[in-house]
């Protein structure tokens, strides 16, 4: 009876009509005073404590939004996937009432999705946006050890469910709001920032290789949204909204940027000047790279993409509030705003306006003192085209249903298509007629920022300091036979229905028996351990076993191939100490294969397994793709061609020593060069090997300078990768052991002469202001050492032994925002 009479009372708010402006006025989301039904259980009610005055684990999580979605006329809660380790990823959608039953929140769904077609006749758009409300989105938690975010967004989702007063029926009245507290369940029971597999989920958005983030995707393709919220942790004192710093992706929506800039973040400066609570905007948090809860709501979905960081350090109770702070006044920002979802569908068709005319957005900087490093060539991109290539099927049907999967539309010419300026990735234009088979791309569509990030040939990045990757085209990564024209075509085509997920190659009947060595205690090798387990378990279907420092030591019975993948190469030749380092190269001279990178490669060049020669980079290439040539004569070729591009981090510069380079870096002069992304200093890595294969004895070994599985993105290296564990043994005649004597002594020099400091902190600034910028790590007693760097530059490597990311560093942003200030002129400043 209770229940049936706050029904009652529920339905008497939400069919008031909006309030005329200067009542609306009037109604402020924090003074106004709260008005409560008492419907809705309270946290203490079900969890016998208040939310922010202890974190919540994911089983009280999940309980206590089940148990307001049960009493709550307003609230439905749904499951978006599991985790890795089987952990359901909840969230709720909250709404008026009238709007929280299937039928109507499928219609919400429906005209949602048709909103986002940009050929509806603007009566069509009209009646649709009349009866459409916002969808705004909160999450959180997508870093397991950031809680704080995720209660932040329960106390949301109590408020809107159990308040009756102008500040909930204004936000209820024009939105739905979805709120999923966390996104990383495995992480936050772990207290570990990334999964169950190593996986930083917040990079993994348009892959989406893990459950976690597929499921999520799902959910927000369901709910497109207008805004989305993702709620951080960070190392900093102060708290960070937008504005962001520079540099903004080109494809970013001018309504999604005006929304965050002009929309949302006044909002939350408001009421946190009133309130006295510190914030900063801008660097180091720029709007690039679209792998993030920020950037690919906007620029795959059209929304106000939000990051929001508080200091992981402070007490619970201020990181809740300072949260919930934030998240409250978006909210009523948004829905203040009668225009957002007319504006909204306005976007797409801007986009798809766009597409026909074959016109790309071009560069922009927005922060005061920034300087544009490269303007968006004047070109016109109307079509891109996957050819037909049987030796990357795999590669071809995983991106056609990643387009497919974010509301791209992909076609199949029924018959060959000539096409007067095919641009190949890579190379010059040519007239060519592509064969009946290729698929067709076309940019005229609503998608056409998301076809143009995921497709592109560069990212045209407009100022040469980022906080992540600087490419991440997915033909590139995958190594696909594609290009791209700016002629105006209309080809026999057929749209292609919806794919599934490939399935890789079987796991040959003679596999030999592999062996991974997570380097010990490194958080860094954490991460590129999982990646690899991920690809075994879930891709390759590859047996494997988990080797110890012990069973290296015992000559690895049973091993035939023994991989080591990144870490810092220090803890792990400190862990097998002199015993382990003999062992692994008589294993290896005895017939064993070893496998290896980065980390893995240092400890190969360190115990003699591999001649490899590695120095430290000068380039300022965080992320960049960089097109190697493949010996073709190698088995590591096999499957690959002759050529593969290479997501190149500012790793160390290989040379072959008395190996084989299998894939070399050309000259930038060379007709064969081709790099996507900053290519600062490139010309260091003229005629480097980005990996090596060497007989060693009666054994093997292949080592990378690279990371070939990089974060599961790298379909195209994944192959050599693959031919590396399972394929034959190279015809090719051993080196005289007085010759690789020589060289392993190299090797190990150069290896030893390494800056050994984890995961450094890379700080690019010009000669004037290295005085400065030296001044300011000794302050922090910061162990570092400098390198010379193009263009009169000085480079500074920080040690950060603890491989903490960006975020987690306690002196990062910081640092990074004072040198900014100081006018040392700084180009970059990233966590390798």
């Amino acid at each position: 009876m209770r229940r049936a009479l706050v029904a009652v009372a529920v339905a008497l708010v939400v069919l008031v009509p909006s309030a005329p402006a200067a009542a609306a006025q009037a109604c402020d989301p924090f003074t106004t005073p709260p008005s409560y039904l008492h419907v809705a259980p309270t946290a203490q009610d079900v969890l016998g404590f208040a939310l922010g005055s202890q974190e919540v684990d994911v089983a009280q999580s999940n309980q206590y939004l089940d148990a307001v979605a049960a009493t709550s006329d307003r609230v439905i809660a749904d499951t978006a996937g599991s985790s890795v380790q089987g952990r359901a990823l909840r969230f709720a959608v909250v709404g008026r009432q009238d709007r929280m039953t299937a039928a109507a929140l499928a219609t919400i769904r429906t005209d949602a999705t048709a909103l986002r077609d940009p050929t509806l006749t603007p009566q069509q758009a009209q009646a649709i946006e009349a009866r459409t409300p916002e969808i705004l989105w909160i999450s959180a938690n997508v870093h397991g050890d950031e809680e704080s975010g995720a209660d932040a967004a329960l106390q949301v989702l109590y408020e809107l469910a159990d308040r009756d007063d102008c500040v909930v029926s204004t936000i209820l009245n024009a939105a739905i709001v979805v709120i999923l507290p966390i996104q990383n369940p495995d992480g936050r029971e772990l207290n570990t920032r990334r999964n169950a597999y190593g996986f930083d989920m917040n990079r993994d958005w348009f892959a989406r290789t893990q459950p976690e983030t597929d499921g999520k995707v799902q959910a927000v393709r369901q709910y497109p949204p207008m805004l989305y919220i993702d709620a951080h942790e960070f190392g900093f004192q102060n708290y960070f909204f937008p504005p962001n710093a520079d540099p903004e992706y080109h494809e970013t929506s001018d309504t999604a940027h005006r929304w965050i800039n002009d929309l949302y973040s006044p909002a939350i400066a408001q009421e946190f000047e009133r309130e006295k609570i510190q914030f900063f905007h801008g660097a180091p948090y720029d709007f690039f790279a679209p792998i993030f809860g920020d950037t690919v709501p906007a620029v795959g979905f059209g929304a106000a993409g939000m990051t929001f960081e508080k200091a992981n350090f402070q007490a619970l109770s201020a990181r809740f509030h300072e949260h919930f702070t934030a998240m409250w006044a978006s909210l009523f920002a948004g829905a203040s705003d009668p225009n957002v979802v007319s504006d909204w569908h306005a976007s797409y068709v801007q986009a798809y306006q766009e597409g026909v005319a074959g016109q790309l957005e071009p560069n922009a900087v927005f922060e005061k003192g920034s300087r544009l490093l490269q303007q968006v060539p004047d070109v016109r991109v109307r079509s891109y085209f996957l050819l037909p290539d049987p030796a990357h099927a795999y590669e071809r049907q995983l991106l056609v249903r990643r387009l497919q999967r974010m509301d791209v539309s992909v076609y199949r010419l029924n018959a060959p298509l000539a096409v007067p300026d095919f641009h190949p990735y890579g190379d010059p234009a040519r007239p060519t007629t592509l064969p009946a088979g290729t698929y067709w791309i076309p940019l005229a569509q609503g998608q056409k920022h998301w076809i143009q990030a995921m497709l592109n040939e560069d990212t045209y990045i407009p100022v040469d300091v980022t906080y992540d990757v600087t490419a991440w085209s997915n033909p590139l990564l995958m190594n696909l036979a594609a290009g791209w024209s700016g002629a105006a075509v209309a080809p026999d085509a057929s749209l292609v229905d919806p794919v599934s997920a490939p399935q890789w190659q079987p796991v040959p009947a003679d596999a030999p028996s592999i062996g991974l060595f997570e380097i010990p205690g490194s958080t860094t090798a954490f991460q590129a351990a999982g990646e690899v387990r991920w690809l075994f378990d879930q891709v390759w279907h590859l047996p494997y076993k988990d080797v110890t420092v012990d069973d290296i030591k015992a000559g690895l019975p049973g091993i035939d191939v023994l991989m080591v993948p990144d870490g810092y190469a220090n803890y792990g030749l400190q862990a097998l100490g002199s015993t382990g380092k003999k062992a692994l190269s008589a294993w290896v001279a005895a017939g064993g294969r070893y496998v290896g990178w980065q980390g893995g490669a240092t400890i190969a060049a360190r115990t003699g397994v591999s001649s490899v020669t590695l120095n430290a980079s000068h380039t300022n290439m965080p992320g960049s793709l960089v097109r190697v040539a493949v010996d073709p004569s190698s088995p590591l070729a096999d499957g690959v061609g002759d050529s593969a591009w290479v997501m190149y981090d500012d790793d160390a510069v290989m040379g072959a020593g008395a190996g084989s380079p299998v894939a070399t870096f050309p000259t930038p002069t060379s007709p064969t060069f081709g790099v996507s992304g900053l290519a600062e200093g490139v010309g260091q890595l003229s005629g480097s090997a980005a990996a090596v294969d060497e007989a060693v004895g009666a054994g093997r070994s292949v080592v990378f300078s690279f990371d070939p599985a990089f974060r599961g993105w790298t379909q195209g290296t994944e192959r050599i990768l693959w031919n590396a564990l399972v394929g034959p043994n190279p015809t090719v005649a051993a080196v005289r052991s007085l010759a690789r004597g020589a060289a392993v002594r190299a090797a190990r020099a150069d290896a030893a002469a390494l800056p050994q400091l984890g995961a450094a902190i890379r700080i690019g600034v010009s000669r004037a202001g290295a005085r400065l910028t030296e001044r300011l790590l000794r302050a922090r007693a910061a162990r570092f050492v400098k390198e010379p760097l193009a263009r009169r530059g000085v480079l500074f490597l920080v040690a950060n032994r603890r491989d903490l990311s960006a975020e987690e560093h306690p002196y990062f942003v910081p640092l990074v925002r004072r040198l900014m200030g100081a006018g040392v002129g700084l180009r970059f400043a990233s966590i390798t």
